[in-house]
């Protein structure tokens, strides 16, 4: 890792608060226990905030982190903080757009940190939180952000954790329904969380053999996409199909929540569903399952849980030198630092020279 300031601060106070914000996924507790493992033995203490921003906030809601509350939690899934996608502190209009949060409302989350004896915070979250954390740190709080999705589509790193355990949700879920459809002869749609960005659907419709691959990074042509199923069943029987519940279709798929103001899709599966029993009456025997947030819930896997930790030792390492307004990052397989202030609202999107997207076509696997 790259060291700009390889100071060991130790005329500060050494307090330090963990905020988990946005979204949950499975390997968030792995790096609260790992940071807090850390520097536990070397005089740090730590404030947990509740429910992400929201917790720094009056009426404040925290509890202290130590080695005895981390104990046995980095196998769980979810927070033991909780979090939140809303509230005064949401710096998130929609993927990859943002807004100024009220000075107001900066103001009293740093004076609250101040109060608690808080010389900095470690941020645990995706682009909303991140961006939220830039514009604490332009306050003159210390920060170093962790980036946590299971989309895997922030550009500042090449892998998040929780990604791998969501794929492997999918595939599994996706090898079930190959059973199923193999049985009635149907060609089913299986829904998995993208909205902008198709990377859980890509690899877990490679890894599970799915016969199509739809993301929503490219159009698609819906008479081009029947052709092939019709051509698929006369020679396979059956059909599973990877959907992303981004997918464009031209049709009023997602509805807006007037609270955080971010797109929530509501099942493009189902309205792709519709659209060729619409145009193409009695063709196919159809039928779409939604995985939906059983991708987020859970134990992390393996992978997952080594990338949390390596993360969480990353963290504390970049906070203890004083390398702030900061993010860890994985690229090409090592840690490194990239600015907070960089690419966090740029959508690391599917490209058609991926080479699991080139993979999937190379094994015939229809993608749009």
């Amino acid at each position: 890792m790259k060291q700009r300031d390889s100071r060991i601060m130790s005329d500060m106070a050494h307090k330090i608060g963990i905020i988990t914000a946005g979204g949950d996924c499975a390997g968030i507790n792995a790096v609260v226990a790992t940071i807090v493992k850390m520097g536990s033995a070397q005089g740090y203490e730590y404030i947990g905030f509740h429910k992400g921003w929201e917790g720094a906030l009056s009426p404040m809601r925290y509890r202290t982190l130590d080695l005895e509350s981390v104990r046995g939690i980095s196998h769980l899934g979810g927070t033991i903080l909780k979090t939140t996608n809303h509230g005064r502190f949401s710096a998130k209009i929609g993927r990859g757009e943002k807004h100024a949060i009220d000075p107001a409302i900066l103001l009293e989350a740093k004076t609250n940190l101040d109060s608690l004896g808080i010389e900095g915070l470690i941020v645990i979250g995706g682009d909303g939180s991140l961006a939220g954390a830039s514009q604490m740190a332009d306050l003159g709080v210390n920060i170093i952000g962790v980036p946590k999705t299971i989309d895997n589509d922030l550009s500042t790193t090449d892998v998040t954790f929780g990604f791998s355990t969501a794929v492997s949700v999918a595939v599994e879920a996706l090898d079930k329904i190959h059973t199923t459809a193999t049985s009635h002869g149907r060609v089913f749609l299986v829904e998995c969380m993208g909205r902008t960005a198709g990377w859980i659907t890509l690899h877990a419709g490679l890894a599970a053999g799915a016969d199509a691959i739809l993301l929503p990074e490219f159009p698609l042509d819906l008479g081009q996409f029947v052709g092939f199923l019709e051509q698929h069943m006369q020679t396979h029987g059956s059909a599973v199909i990877a959907v992303a519940e981004g997918i464009t279709l031209n049709l009023p798929s997602t509805m807006q929540d007037k609270e955080n103001a971010e797109n929530q899709m509501v099942g493009s599966s189902y309205t792709l569903m519709q659209m060729i029993e619409t145009q193409f009456p009695g063709k196919f025997e159809l039928r779409n399952v939604i995985l939906g947030h059983t991708q987020r819930g859970g134990s992390p896997n393996a992978e997952d849980r080594i990338l949390a930790r390596r993360y969480g030792i990353a963290a504390f390492e970049a906070y203890q030198q004083g390398q702030f307004k900061t993010i860890v990052s994985m690229r090409s397989g090592q840690i490194v630092l990239s600015p907070l202030t960089g690419e966090i609202d740029v959508v690391k999107r599917v490209t058609k020279d991926n080479p699991i997207y080139q993979a999937a076509q190379k094994l015939g696997v229809y993608t749009n």
